[in-house]
């Protein structure tokens, strides 16, 4: 999807198009006094009246930006501070999950009734395995990547960017040709002249820390990786890495589109806007501390999962991270609980420095039905060994 959150928010304030526009943090007072003042007449509030990033004050981060901000350098993952030194007339939204968790699964759901052989990829991305659609191969899928953008358009007002390739690897690369609203085709006599020429970097699983590695040896495109000996990757990168760099050079994956995979884990945290201290600010700590204990279990309930390994993560202020985590007897997904184990793990991590973010995981996961046959097994058990 094409800068999916700031593009559900353009669908309420329609004001704002074409403007920069970002992402970030949660509600302000400023943005309950809007929505005080005009209700539910959000496309009428004159653009003069909405914060901007140059008024910002905190430590919150950019959860996306239109492309009209990004021109100016504005990213995902940005501090706001930093990205109002570089553009201070930015207009600032807060983030609304719940929004956006609703168009996803509108815009997923389309995509199913049309090609039902679909890997969920988080709440803006999808791959989609359309083999045996009929028609799909028409125009080498182009007209079937045209009909699902028509759909979801027509469906939600949003606009998305299709990447058609002969695997994971490369249709992801394409997906980022042509945005917004682009269809790229990539064909495997196209590596060549289309993915050899992008940097490194562009490979969906180089990092930084491995892009700067590949550059210390005068490494910076993929055509220069994949001039590189598969030996000598492995003899530079590791057996398991260096393999993976050179065939990901020569656009090899044979990872298939998964329809269904399990979770492996759920957690909820959140970054403060100032250092809190767990003596001097207990109060809101511990409110903080409860409500992601009551989102987690709630995230657990909505997808159907209980978990029996609870645990707490801790950023001091001066970077560091600390985690703790338990393991209970039996799965749950009630809140109480998870506030009750994920509390004794509080314990047992230093608290003298401040902290800058806290958050709470559930791990260990099952589905609730099992969880819940399991039990009535055990239970039918016990009463059927006291006859």
């Amino acid at each position: 999807m094409d800068a999916f959150y700031a593009s559900v928010e353009l669908l309420r304030y329609p004001q704002l198009k074409g403007l920069p526009v970002v992402i970030g943090g949660g509600r302000r007072s400023e943005d309950d006094a809007l929505v005080a003042r005009y209700g539910d007449r959000l496309d009428e509030i004159p653009v003069a009246e909405f914060p901007l990033l140059k008024d910002y004050v905190g430590r919150g981060v950019i959860t996306t930006a239109t492309y009209a901000a990004r021109q100016f350098g504005v990213g995902s993952a940005m501090g706001m501070m930093k990205a109002a030194r570089l553009c201070p007339q930015a207009i600032m939204l807060p983030v609304d999950f719940a929004q956006y968790r609703k168009f996803s699964r509108q815009f997923k759901d389309i995509i199913l009734s049309i090609a039902p052989r679909m890997e969920d990829r988080g709440v803006d991305e999808v791959y989609i395995d359309f083999t045996d659609v009929p028609g799909g191969q028409r125009e080498a899928g182009r007209v079937l990547a045209r009909l699902m953008q028509k759909t979801i358009h027509d469906a939600t007002g949003l606009t998305c960017s299709i990447g058609v390739a002969s695997n994971k690897l490369i249709a992801k690369m394409a997906s980022e040709f042509n945005k917004p609203n682009g269809i790229s085709i990539v064909h495997e006599s196209d590596l060549e002249p289309m993915i050899w020429p992008l940097a490194c970097r562009k490979i969906n699983g180089v990092g930084p820390k491995a892009d700067a590695r590949l550059k210390d040896h005068g490494i910076e495109t993929i055509g220069q990786l994949a001039a590189k000996p598969r030996d000598w990757l492995i003899a530079h990168f590791g057996k398991s890495y260096g393999a993976w760099l050179h065939d990901t050079a020569w656009g090899r994956d044979d990872r298939p589109v998964v329809t269904e995979s399990e979770p492996v884990s759920m957690s909820r945290e959140t970054t403060f806007d100032s250092d809190l201290h767990a003596v001097h600010d207990k109060a809101e700590l511990g409110r903080i501390f409860t409500e992601l204990c009551v989102q987690v279990a709630a995230d657990l309930k909505r997808k159907g999962y209980a978990g029996k390994t609870i645990g707490i993560k801790l950023r001091y202020d001066d970077f560091k991270i600390a985690t703790r985590d338990q393991t209970i007897d039996i799965h749950t997904q009630d809140a109480a609980t998870i506030r009750k184990y994920a509390g004794q793990c509080l314990k047992r991590v230093p608290l003298q420095k401040r902290l800058r973010l806290l958050g709470v995981r559930v791990g260990n996961l099952l589905p609730q039905d099992e969880v819940e046959q399991a039990l009535e097994e055990k239970r039918s058990g016990e009463s059927a060994s006291l006859f």
